[in-house]
């Protein structure tokens, strides 16, 4: 079960390395979720949210993750 703070996380934190290093993990597109949970998210708490944004993306709720961001 998440909770609150993991919302907070998925809309603030960046993705670290890769080709979308440093985008917020909610705005990473969809296919490259998919292809993480295909081979294998990262461990920890990265790997979690990460899982999480992909579900609010699958379920069409990023807009519900957007407004807690701290730009």
């Amino acid at each position: 079960m998440f909770q609150k703070e993991h919302l907070i996380k998925v809309a603030n934190v960046k993705m670290p390395f890769g080709k979308y290093s440093g985008r917020a993990l909610i705005d990473l597109p969809e296919e490259y979720l998919l292809w993480f949970r295909k081979k294998g998210f990262p461990e920890g708490e990265l790997g979690t949210l990460m899982a999480l944004a992909l579900e609010f993306k699958i379920e069409g709720l990023e807009s519900v993750i957007r407004p807690l961001r701290h730009d």
